[in-house]
């Protein structure tokens, strides 16, 4: 195996591993938790959403994936962009400490003016950590990531869960938050045993600025608009409508949006190396298309099929609401991985110009269809989403085939025994769910067949992502 594939394989495991072993365990928290506190509670939480992750968006400015992707990056350049992110941290910790009483006024909820201070703490304890976090993507180094993410996963969820056993409500999801940067913080600082150097380099950033204000501005559509709806159903709805609402997309976003940051978080670095050999690129490029798609495409579809057990047995059926609403949405996040690795190719290739362009128009074409699906209420808004998410597939696929001659029908033409296969197995497993009374043989059974079908059938239909994922997985264990 050639260097860059061991590096490859390697990463993807322990990705991998940081990523679902991290995400069971706080899955698992999140239930425990979610049946202690009520939707209410997560709701207010869910209501600083687009705040937070705007301020995120502005102290990163893009300068991570643009230290990622320079060749010749030096220590100057790192600690520039260490003393920017901490700077522009507690400038916007001070501008929510002031809004915060604004921001309790717009939703009519008192206690958002004390959570929202409490809250914003993350962002720069987060600050500190940002340049560490980068150097282990840079080194591929994946394992160590995996133990920090889910050593800090435990002691954040016992956090959690024991404030919620205790009554402390939403405070217990603050102060798990809290706990969980700072704990990180100081894991990176342990692991990547790197110090800032006391220089700030304003040639350095403006070179890395140039590339990453492109990612900032085409960011902060992407984070504004994946959270308008958040906004918008706080605003005009009820705090506990967000909460099932803010549950049931937590659970789309669990397989697909975890997967595909397993694959972009290690085929990022990888791709950057092959940036200019675009024969690889193009057919590596292609590989990780398929592959997610795979992977996703039946788990998005096999979620919908068993959402009702899963949610009345898992959360109880208090979050009943929730469980139309995650039938929808896996049919949006079901896209994500397609959408995210041709936006990865942008990035790799340099042409952030590209990726600003693209997000302008997809979120031009969001806020038209949350406009017309709002008056219709919460369950509109999702089906808004999927017609969203098939929109932007036209959008994001037009300069991939611009730089790689792959565009959107020869993507749809390689998914589409793949989508097929998903949609069958669907169906398969919906049935078996209807077969029962009981909500445990529903799940189990329900899982169990879609399983057996799908990939029996991927095997007899000879799928070469089939062979691909196998001979992958056998590499893994050697």
């Amino acid at each position: 195996m050639s260097e860059l594939k061991e590096k490859t394989v390697k990463g993807v495991m322990w990705s991998s591993i940081d990523r679902f072993s991290t995400q069971g365990i706080q899955f698992v928290f999140s239930i425990l938790i979610a049946r202690l506190l009520l939707p209410e509670d997560y709701g207010v939480v869910a209501m600083l959403n687009i705040f937070m992750s705007v301020s995120q968006k502005f102290i990163d400015s893009g300068f991570s994936t643009a230290l990622i992707r320079k060749s010749d990056r030096t220590d100057i350049d790192f600690s520039t962009v260490f003393y920017f992110n901490i700077a522009v941290s507690i400038f916007f910790y001070a501008a929510l400490w002031i809004a915060s009483p604004y921001i309790a006024a717009f939703y009519n909820i008192p206690l958002l003016e004390d959570v929202t201070k409490v809250v914003a703490l993350n962002l720069v304890i987060s600050s500190f950590a940002g340049i560490q976090s980068a150097k282990l993507t840079i080194a591929i180094n994946f394992k160590s990531r995996a133990i920090i993410s889910v050593s800090s996963t435990v002691l954040t969820g016992s956090v959690g869960l024991w404030m919620a056993y205790n009554g402390y409500g939403v405070w217990a999801l603050v102060f798990q938050s809290i706990f969980g940067s700072l704990f990180c913080t100081v894991m990176l600082w342990l692991f990547v045993r790197w110090m800032p150097r006391l220089a700030f380099s304003w040639k350095s950033f403006r070179e890395l600025f140039s590339f990453g204000s492109k990612l900032l501005a085409s960011g902060l559509l992407d984070t504004i608009y994946n959270n308008v709806y958040t906004l918008v159903i706080g605003k005009f709805f009820s705090s506990s409508a967000l909460g099932v609402y803010s549950r049931a997309d937590g659970l789309a976003q669990y397989p697909s949006s975890n997967i595909t940051n397993v694959l972009q978080g290690v085929t990022f670095p990888v791709l950057c190396s092959i940036q200019n050999d675009m024969e690889r690129l193009a057919n590596a490029y292609k590989r990780f298309l398929r592959l997610s798609a795979f992977v996703v495409f039946p788990l998005m579809v096999g979620l919908a099929a068993v959402a009702d057990p899963l949610i009345r047995l898992v959360l109880t059926d208090k979050w009943e609401g929730a469980i139309y609403l995650l039938q929808i949405l896996c049919f949006s996040m079901m896209w994500y991985p397609i959408h995210a690795i041709n936006l990865n190719l942008l990035q790799v290739r340099g042409r952030s110009d590209f990726f600003l362009k693209v997000e302008v128009i997809k979120k031009i074409q969001g806020v038209i269809v949350l406009c017309v699906t709002l008056p219709l209420g919460v369950v509109a808004m999702c089906y808004g989403r999927i017609v969203g998410s098939l929109l932007s597939l036209i959008y994001n696929t037009y300069y991939t085939k611009k730089l790689i001659g792959y565009g959107y029908f020869a993507q749809m033409k390689d998914l589409l025994h793949i989508l097929l296969h998903s949609l069958v197995m669907g169906v398969c497993a919906w049935s078996v769910v209807q077969a029962f009374d009981s909500r445990w043989l529903q799940l189990t059974v329900g899982i169990l067949a879609g399983a057996a079908y799908y990939i029996i059938g991927a095997k007899l239909m000879r799928f070469e992502e089939f062979d691909e994922l196998v001979s992958l997985i056998r590499k893994k264990g050697k």
